[in-house]
This record gives C-alpha cells, sequence and structure tokens, in this order.
C-alpha cells in the first residue's frame, strides 16, 4: 500500500512521501530532484517527514533543513551516486581545519530540529571513493563526503538507520549542539580508509547509545579542532553507552584534534572486540588544548592491541614529524601545550591483550596527571603478535608488557590485575606520585617485579 503526503494536521501536510514527487523505486533513475522537492515542500509547509517508502531510490546529495525528518521506511535503500559532480562543494571541516568539502550524502546546516530515523539502509557506495583515495588522489578536487554530515545544527536525532559502505566518516555532527545518535548500525570494510564510525567535532550535549559499529578507522572519535582551526570551540557533555565496537583503529579515540578541549565525557556499558586500541587519547605539542574529566566504566575488551592508550607524542597529521613533536627535551609550557588530566577508569575486563596492558606518556614539561585505574582484569594472549601501543616515534614494538608510564603524575592503580604478561605490570618512566594498591601479577611464564620504576634523562639530539 503506497502512503501518501495526503495525511494532514491542522490542514497542513504532514508527510511527504518522495514518489509523490516523482521518485521511481528499483529503476536505476536518479531520485535527488524528486527528494528535494519533497524537503522544499516540507519546508515551506514549516516542517513534516519527508518518506522514503520500501525500495531502492538511487540519488546524489540530499540536504535537509530545520523542522525535517527524513524518514527511511523498513525495505527501503538511498544508494547513493559514486559521481563527484552530485556532490557540490560545501563548506565544512576537514581534519579539524575549516574548508570546502564535497557535500554530505545526507547534508544539513544552521538548521533546528533535524532528524534522521527509521528502519531503512542508507548505502553509500564508498569503494569508487576509497580506490581515489588510495590511487588517483589527484581526481578528487575536494575531501570526499561523510556519509551524515551536519553543520552547526541543534536538536539532531539520527535513530534506527543502517548506515553502509561511506565514502569517508559515517556521522560527522560538526558545531552541532544537542545531538542523539541512538540504535545506529554501521558497517564500512575493516581494511577501508577513513571511514570512521560516528565523530562528533566541536558539539556539545551529544548522547550516543545502543549503537553497533564496525569500520575501517575510528569506531567513535571526540574532536576539537587543531591549531589551524579558526575558532577553539569544545566538544563537551558527552556520554556514550551501551555500544559494541568492532575492528577500527580505536573504539573510542579522543584527539588528535582537541585544540578547543575535550571534557566532560562518560564511557560505559561498551564492548570492543579487535580494535586496535580500546580507550585511546593522542595529541601532540603544537594543538593546545585540553582533555578532561573523563570517565569510562563496566567495559569488556577482546584482542585488542592496548587497552587503554594516552599518548602526547602522536606523529600522524601536518607537522608532526618535527623535532618540536618528537623530542623528549622539556619544552617552555604555552598555549601549544596539550594537556590531559582528569581521567578515571572502573570495572574493565580486557582479554587476549597483544602489546601492553596500557601506555600513558606525557610530554617531558606536561606530564599526564590526576589519572586512576580501579577493579580493572587484564590478561596478555598467549599468541600476542608484537605491536606498537600507540604512535610515537621511536618507540619499539612491544609484546605482552604490562602497564608503561612514562611522564605521569599522580597515578593510581588500585585492585587492577594484569596476566600473561612479561616484564613488571607496572612500568613507570619519570613518574611522580604514582600508587600501586591491592594489585597483582599472575600466571607469569618467570616470576616478575610487580613494579619497577625509573627515572630517565632524555639525551640531547
Amino acid at each position: 500500500m503506497r502512503i501518501s503526503f495526503a495525511i494532514r494536521e491542522g490542514g497542513r501536510q504532514r508527510l511527504y512521501n518522495i514518489e509523490d514527487f516523482g521518485a521511481l523505486r528499483d529503476s536505476g533513475t536518479a531520485a535527488t530532484q524528486a527528494i528535494a522537492a519533497a524537503v522544499a515542500a516540507a519546508i515551506r509547509d514549516g516542517g513534516g517527514t519527508v518518506y522514503v517508502p520500501a525500495g531502492t531510490f538511487h540519488t546524489g546529495a540530499v540536504r535537509l533543513g530545520s523542522n525535517i525528518e527524513l524518514h527511511l521506511s523498513a525495505g527501503s535503500v538511498l544508494s547513493f551516486s559514486t559521481d563527484p559532480a552530485d556532490y557540490p562543494a560545501v563548506e565544512a571541516r576537514w581534519e579539524g581545519v575549516g574548508r570546502q568539502v564535497h557535500s554530505p550524502c545526507i547534508y544539513a546546516e544552521d538548521a533546528v530540529n533535524v532528524s534522521i530515523t527509521g528502519s531503512g539502509t542508507l548505502q553509500g557506495n564508498g569503494a569508487p571513493w576509497w580506490y581515489k583515495h588510495r590511487e588517483q588522489p589527484e581526481a578528487l578536487e575536494y575531501p570526499r563526503p561523510t556519509l551524515i554530515g551536519l553543520n552547526r545544527c541543534s536538536r539532531v536525532t539520527v535513530k534506527d538507520v543502517t548506515l553502509l559502505n561511506s565514502p569517508s566518516w559515517t556521522v560527522n555532527p560538526i558545531v552541532c549542539s544537542n545531538v542523539t545518535i541512538d540504535n545506529i548500525y554501521i558497517l564500512n570494510p575493516a581494511d577501508s580508509p577513513n571511514t570512521d564510525g560516528i565523530n562528533p567535532e566541536s558539539c556539545s550535549g551529544v548522547r550516543i547509545s545502543n549503537c553497533h559499529i564496525d569500520v575501517g578507522d575510528d569506531c567513535i572519535a571526540i574532536k576539537a579542532g587543531t591549531e589551524d582551526t579558526a575558532e577553539r570551540i569544545p566538544c563537551e557533555n558527552i556520554s556514550i553507552t551501551n555500544c559494541t565496537m568492532v575492528h577500527g583503529h580505536g573504539a573510542v579515540v579522543l584527539g588528535s584534534e582537541m585544540s578547543g578541549d575535550i571534557r566532560n565525557v562518560t564511557i560505559s556499558n561498551c564492548v570492543f572486540k579487535e580494535t586496535d586500541r580500546g580507550i585511546r587519547m593522542k595529541s601532540r605539542r603544537g594543538r593546545g588544548g585540553i582533555i578532561e574529566d573523563i570517565r569510562v566504566s563496566n567495559i569488556v575488551m577482546e584482542g585488542v592491541i592496548c587497552p587503554f592508550t594516552m599518548n602526547l607524542y602522536y606523529f600522524c597529521g601536518p607537522r608532526g614529524k618535527e623535532k618540536y613533536v618528537w623530542d623528549k627535551q622539556p619544552y617552555p609550557v604555552t598555549a601549544e601545550t596539550p594537556c590531559f588530566r582528569r581521567i578515571h577508569f572502573a570495572n574493565i575486563t580486557a582479554r587476549n591483550v597483544h602489546a601492553a596492558a596500557g601506555f600513558l606518556y606525557g610530554l617531558a614539561e606536561q606530564y599526564v596527571s590526576e589519572i586512576s585505574f580501579t577493579d580493572v582484569d587484564i590478561s596478555m594472549a598467549e599468541d600476542a603478535v608484537p605491536g606498537q601501543p600507540d604512535m610515537m616515534a621511536g618507540l619499539a614494538d612491544m609484546k605482552k608488557r604490562g602497564f608503561f608510564l612514562g611522564n605521569v603524575r599522580d597515578v593510581r592503580f588500585q585492585q587492577v590485575t594484569v596476566a600473561n604478561h612479561e616484564g613488571p605490570a607496572f612500568y613507570i618512566e619519570n613518574g611522580e606520585d604514582v600508587e600501586v594498591l591491592n594489585c597483582r601479577s599472575w600466571n607469569t611464564a618467570k616470576p616478575e617485579k610487580l613494579v619497577e620504576q625509573v627515572e630517565v634523562v632524555p639525551a640531547e639530539i
């Protein structure tokens, strides 16, 4: 039965079926103009639901507006074009910096009360975009589209939809407020480039819950711009709960774009499976900004390289290979010096860990500080594969190591167990006020020190 836009409320049209505006299901004919006409009609009437019925509809970029809900019914697919001409340039961010990019597949800017809902599917058809990124970067005039990109919007909802094969990042709200992302399913191939799952940038009031994310880069990445971002806007007041995350370079990542500050984040009741890292925080000199007031609890991880990383010598990105970034000598603390502080982990299990139980490494001039681990249980994989716990110049591969701490202050480990490890369970290099309380090491190949603490003076280069 066809649902028409003739459903009314108070004499005004509220449901706008894209077929009534000329969209042809399962035809291969582009429905771009029909969808745009349905959106325009809803906007003229003060808002409403743009309805996508069951069937496959091919389209280019779709632009929404205030008081618009795009509803994908069960069995519906919006299948997006792979022709760059169907994605006109818009102003947004790319790698934290404002610039023109190809329009997201679903896009809105400066809009209020925007929703993308329903049990249908957004099919990004990303393979040709990934190929161009890898093999023909000169063929792209602008960076690749995100699947859902929202810029300077408020009261945003993304709920129940399935998102497949995004050309780049999958859901990317930028400078948005009051954002709810609930019960969505994201699947991008594990080897697809930069296909992050959910990346809020400089947003406030973000709630991510009940999602399954299986992607080729970070599952969730919280960002706040780089040192080259004109406006320093924080990403803050964020809750992430009841999610499963698979593959990807990190399950939940904060940074490395964090120049506007990231703060007030809770992460709870999640499962991470074979993500490279579990909870990952990364930045470097030059970025400035603070990551603070982070709470992580009730997490289960399986098969990760390293469950916890905090790295202030992260070298990826522009200028990341300069001496200023990698030098272990202390530098003056300035506005360009990033800071990680007040970060707490509790009730976490990690099994079959490969490289290290945790890797925390602050700057020589700005220690990572005020960190706690409580009721944490970690066991290393029997067949662990050597790897780097994080990306830092001069860092050798590790295998079955315990916690590796460098340049840290005011760190508490309480009721933490590390099993099947090699070397000390807690190795501390240049640490101040580090406490290890009621912790244990067990099932090691030979008796190991529980704690080894050393002072290292970096060599002049």
